[in-house]
């Protein structure tokens, strides 16, 4: 149980984890683990979409992709020019830890191995993610989220994936609460 309540402990450290390209875009701030998070519900949402792959496994290689990141930190592109870190070691060190730590080790292995339909749609969840963050930063006025973009839709590998990314980036980020109930705006009821 000491590992478990361990283990818990260093994934609570995501919460603190910034993701470091926020850094290069000049705007904003997120925590690993609120990436995580929103990766897992678009990791779903694609595997359900998909119809023919695992969802459960789409959900875990979401929930757990960045987990090492807990003892390495983010590493942003520019970074990884530089910068080698031994993630498998950090994965391993975590594995052996974890009673599920051989499945934890080998959803990984598939989730960077990138050759599964269910691993190209975690990836693709990866991606998304960062789209709908870019997408807020550029609705906010940030000019350099419109260069990212394209390099963030090049790494998509599934077609639904471009086509949501297509619909993300016409759609403006905060229309999902603003709707079109002008009384509601106005007077504070229906």
């Amino acid at each position: 149980m000491k590992h478990l309540a361990n283990f818990f402990f260093e994934a609570g450290m995501l919460k603190r984890t910034p993701r470091t390209g926020f850094q290069f875009l000049g705007s904003g701030a997120e925590s690993v683990a609120e990436h995580s998070f929103r990766a897992t519900l678009i990791g779903y949402t694609l595997a359900r979409l998909d119809g023919c792959v695992d969802v459960g496994k789409v959900l875990q290689m979401c929930l757990f992709h960045d987990i090492s990141e807990a003892r390495t930190g983010d590493l942003n592109y520019v970074n990884k020019k530089y910068v080698q870190v031994d993630e498998k070691k950090a994965v391993d060190d975590l594995a052996r830890t974890l009673p599920f730590g051989d499945d934890y080790r080998a959803l990984l292995e598939e989730f960077i191995a990138a050759e599964s339909d269910e691993a190209r749609i975690a990836h693709d969840a990866d991606q998304i993610e960062m789209i709908l963050a870019l997408k807020e930063h550029k609705d906010l006025g940030n000019r350099y989220a419109d260069e990212w973009y394209p390099f963030s839709v090049r790494r998509l590998r599934t077609e639904t994936a471009r086509r949501l990314a297509e619909t993300i980036w016409a759609t403006d980020s905060s229309r999902w609460w603003f709707d079109d109930d002008t009384d509601w705006w106005v007077r504070g009821r229906r």
